[in-house]
């Protein structure tokens, strides 16, 4: 077995230790979501963190991880007497992205169900990890449905398994910790308030900083068992803090004027529901008896905030999260009572890293001159210094604000594919409404009872049956087969041509595109972008499932130049062959945004025509959205429609509250002559 990384040993990092430090204490806060970039030792600390846990006493033999002072009734290896238990550490368990949902849950075992009335169960990962740490990396490319049952377990305390009438429940209780990049995609604002806290990281600019970051792992990974032990007499202070703060936990005091400055605090910042209320005073309570105390204070109540409303002030995906600290201090300050000091400004904490720290001895403390970079100059695509746009040719006007965005009509798929869950054209899955009944290929996971019935029915007979129990044959079982929803790539092909550059026009332009791209979101598509403008066509954005990075792209995005529609629609080509390589399952729906005109070298007007017919020889769903404008209307984008075998809309028609044109399916194949 590995040496893990030792806790202590990360450097920086204050906000990610102090967080999962917190849910060590009190569970109860909610577990705790990690956002960054790559290469931020997200995933290092949290395992780093399994090693600091108490362990736990559990019932000898109990797949379920029973206490054996107060075992669960329930428990399906019960019942259970209290009594003496086994000590063993706690456990981490990792949840991978591709797991399904019977590997989550657990399974049970159907043909034993039917036949014999057995509830033959096999525990999942969500058993496994009671009383420990279950921890998501790239929680944001999970599945919504494995997402819901993981939250749901992680807000009951218990899982649920239900197959046809046979039910099976368990403790799941435990510390949730997911990491994301949200580069990669984000969680839905559902979601995200089901995690207690979330933290931002980054890596650090300090020079220094990043020196010791580099020699502690390659001395960890020249040694991992030494250097383990250089830095165990630092964990195993943090570990006995743990402890200590656990049993101070039920002592710390939840004042009146605490309470206050924590409902005047959501209130403030407007945040819906009252989880964020119950969250942060759980937060408060472990942030004191982490520090010692038996009151909570002001100081406390800041953390707090600072760790679980920011995720929470997001409205929709191209809100980043954040928390205005001056409005913070303020509020704090306004309604700070005598169980508080108005916000202890002027002795500030001296944060998670120094001597009262998460820490602990030989935590590292973040410089006072620091710098925070942000990382904006690289966010944004084609910047030169300054964060002027770079030039790319001649006739090039600078960006254009995009209009207010607004409800688009849905644009669909025909067909029925067999793609990733998703809520924009009809497929194939695991969930939705039963159509039918099939053998199952691999392990049984939804069985479809009436017709299993039916398969076993005529041959009881031959098998001999004498009871009232059915005889069930593993070749009698058959598989329900679902309709639902899936997502899909969506594509967009932007015109960024001089044809296109009327600032007013554009700025619409752009408004229709974010507006497609809001709804990518909420159907959870993955996106990309191609623009094309002057001499050719860049992938602005190979697909991806972030549509923050999309809207950024399409904000900072240039025009004028000639209209190189042809080399537009092959770069998309290519991307798509790419792409289907990749992810076959995932079907396309292409958007091609233009005003139809093809312009710049030989016969651009039947190179285009010949790129187009290439989609419509794939069966590729498109539509091609017209931003033609003006008393005299060629219908070039229309015949470019035509070509794909497509279908073209106006930007007014793609309002869902337009009069014109009702909700359409995309024509996946070439329209008759």
């Amino acid at each position: 077995m590995s040496t893990p990384f030792p806790f202590t040993a990360v450097v920086g990092q204050d906000d990610l230790r102090l967080a999962l430090l917190l849910n060590a204490v009190s569970p109860a806060v909610g577990g705790v979501l990690v956002r960054g970039e790559k290469g931020t030792a997200k995933s290092t600390a949290v395992r780093a963190l399994s090693a600091l846990m108490p362990e736990v006493d559990v019932v000898p033999g109990c797949r379920f991880s029973c206490d054996p002072h107060s075992p669960d009734p329930g428990c399906p290896d019960g019942p259970h007497e209290p009594g003496a238990g086994v000590a063993r550490p706690a456990r981490m368990v990792e949840l991978p992205v591709g797991a399904s949902e019977d590997r989550l849950v657990g399974a049970l075992d159907i043909e034993r169900a039917l036949a014999e009335g057995v509830k033959a169960f096999e525990p999942g990962l969500l058993a496994d990890a009671h009383r420990g740490i279950l921890y998501v990396d790239e929680v944001n490319l999970l599945h919504d449905h494995l997402v819901d049952l993981l939250l749901d377990a992680a807000a009951m305390g218990a899982s649920y398994v239900e197959r046809e009438g046979v039910s099976v429940r368990h403790a799941s209780r435990f510390l949730l910790v997911g990491t994301m990049n949200p580069e990669e995609g984000e969680l839905r604002p559902q979601l995200l308030d089901r995690f207690g806290l979330t933290v931002e990281v980054s890596a650090s600019r300090e020079p220094d900083q990043r020196v010791e970051v580099v020699r502690r792992r390659l001395a960890h990974d020249d040694d991992p068992a030494g250097f383990a032990a250089r830095w165990a007499d630092e964990e195993a202070a943090v570990r006995a803090r743990i402890a200590a703060a656990r049993e101070l936990l039920p002592s710390v005091r939840l004042g009146d004027g605490a309470l206050r400055q924590i409902a005047a605090t959501c209130a403030a910042f407007e945040v819906d529901g009252m989880r964020a209320d119950i969250v942060m005073a759980r937060t408060a309570t472990a942030l004191a008896a982490w520090a010692g105390r038996t009151d909570v204070l002001a100081e406390d109540v800041r953390q707090a905030a600072l760790l679980a409303l920011p995720h929470r002030r997001r409205r929709n995906p191209f809100d980043a999260p954040g928390l205005d600290e001056d409005k913070l201090d303020e509020t704090l300050e306004e309604f700070g009572g005598q169980d508080g000091d108005g916000g202890g400004d002027d002795d500030p904490d001296p944060g998670p890293g120094g001597p009262g720290g998460p820490g602990g001895p030989g935590g590292q403390p973040e410089p006072d001159d620091a710098p925070r970079g942000d990382g904006d100059a690289a966010a944004r695509p084609e910047a030169g210094e300054g964060g002027e746009p770079r030039p790319s040719g001649a006739g090039e006007q600078s960006p254009v604000r995009a209009a207010e965005p607004f409800r688009t009509k849905v644009l669909s798929v025909p067909g029925l594919g067999e793609g990733v869950a998703g809520r924009r054209s009809r497929a194939r899955t695991e969930h939705g409404r039963t159509t039918g009944a099939r053998r199952p290929r691999g392990a049984l996971t939804k069985l479809h009872l009436a017709a299993t019935v039916q398969a076993a029915a005529p041959h009881q007979r031959a098998r001999g049956r004498s009871g009232r129990g059915l005889v069930v044959r593993r070749d009698d079982l058959r598989q329900a087969t679902r309709e639902g929803r899936e997502g899909n790539l969506v594509l967009f092909v932007v015109d960024a041509s001089g044809s296109m550059a009327a600032r007013q026009r554009m700025g619409a332009v752009k408004g229709a595109v974010l507006s497609l791209l809001l709804d990518a979101y909420q159907r959870r598509d993955k996106v990309g972008l191609v623009t094309f403008r002057g001499a050719a066509a860049d992938v602005a954005l190979p697909p991806t499932s972030s549509v923050d990075a999309a809207a950024a792209r399409l904000e900072s995005l240039p025009t004028g130049g000639r209209t190189p529609l042809a080399a537009g629609l092959l770069r998309a080509h290519e991307v798509l062959r790419v792409e289907r390589l990749r992810d076959p399952a995932r079907r396309a729906l292409v958007v091609v945004v233009t005003d139809g005109r093809a312009t710049g070298g030989p016969e651009p007007v039947a190179l285009a025509g010949r790129a187009a017919r290439l989609f419509a020889a794939e069966g590729v769903a498109s539509v091609v959205v017209d931003c033609e404008s003006g008393p005299v209307r060629l219908g070039l984008a229309g015949r470019l429609a035509d070509e794909l075998g497509g279908t073209a809309v106006t930007l007014d028609e793609l309002r869902a509250d337009a009069i014109a044109g009702l909700v359409r399916d995309v024509q996946g194949t070439r329209r008759a002559a």
